[in-house]
């Protein structure tokens, strides 16, 4: 039988578009970053809001919790480690010439990486504070970037320049560069089980690849194409990947033979006009991969689960 998955909760609270989320581990809350410069922490049973977080100047692009602590990236080039026991900025990473759009945490070591507007991603020593490597080769904004726990030495970044680079994290080297994508990649995903070796990639025509690392083979295409701006796209644990555009459509697939079993959209919420309200900008599942929660331009979150 088919999986359906339908809309059962809308958050509201943000004062501009929602741009980024992540889920605790411990499955209790989830925190959303915005255009309204704020990160939010939310009740993942209710919905209820139970924290605002200001410190940025700039819209939040990326947000990644790990322990106690939770990091942030905004178009004001600013990273940020937030102590999520006393509710304030620890410290800032600097260096970044232009706005951050990604960041993400390495499996299992004390690492993160952020890519910006800047065409490259820094490798951070979190307990440190210093940048190990900085990842240079791409010619446009790294606007997503990836780590697979099968393959910790290997991190994965997408870019406007339309290629995904594979990068060596102990030598800071390029691996291989792909170029199947012929338009923007704003978005990657894995499959969360820890010894899947395979990631897949939206671009802006609506083109998903799926690849093996750690050569970087092309597996296949995901089809039917979306045939619009894919911004955000997420996997969980029994193979269900979902797809976010820019124009609300919410695309459910088969991780495995790359079916795709659902087409919904979202509903804009009343009050909102433009075109552009109706975007799905972030998306992510919980850690039992049962609920689904979409972060939009209409300046809601929305939570899903299966019918």
């Amino acid at each position: 039988m088919e999986r359906g998955w339908r809309n059962y909760r809308v958050i509201s609270g943000h004062s501009g578009w929602v741009r980024s989320v992540a889920v605790d581990p411990t499955n209790t809350w989830f925190c959303t970053g915005s255009a309204d410069r704020t990160i939010k922490i939310w009740d993942l049973v209710s919905g209820r809001l139970k924290l605002t977080l200001t410190g940025h100047v700039g819209q939040i692009r990326g947000v990644a919790i790990r322990n106690k602590n939770m990091f942030s990236a905004g178009e004001d080039k600013q990273v940020k480690c937030w102590d999520l026991e006393q509710n304030k900025v620890i410290h800032s990473f600097h260096g970044h010439l232009h706005g951050v759009y990604c960041l993400a945490l390495h499996p299992t070591i004390d690492v993160l990486f952020t890519g910006s507007r800047d065409c490259v991603c820094k490798v951070w020593d979190i307990r440190t504070k210093t940048h190990i490597h900085v990842f240079s080769g791409h010619e446009n904004t790294v606007s997503s970037v990836l780590t697979l726990p099968a393959h910790p030495q290997v991190v994965v970044t997408g870019s406007h320049d339309s290629t995904i680079k594979l990068w060596d994290i102990r030598y800071g080297k390029t691996m291989e560069t792909l170029t199947h994508h012929k338009k923007t990649i704003r978005a990657m995903a894995h499959h969360p089980k820890g010894h899947c070796s395979s990631f897949a990639s939206a671009s802006t025509d609506g083109n998903i690849k799926k690849f093996n690392l750690p050569n970087g083979q092309l597996l296949h295409n995901m089809l039917p194409q979306q045939m619009n701006i894919i911004n955000a796209m997420a996997v969980n644990d029994e193979g269900v990947m979902a797809t976010g555009g820019d124009n609300g459509s919410l695309w459910f697939w088969d991780w495995t033979s790359g079916h795709n079993f659902q087409q919904a959209r979202t509903k804009v919420q009343p009050g909102s006009s433009m075109d552009t309200d109706a975007a799905i900008y972030a998306l992510t599942y919980d850690v039992t991969g049962t609920i689904l929660i979409t972060c939009e331009g209409d300046k809601t979150i929305k939570m899903w689960k299966q019918r």
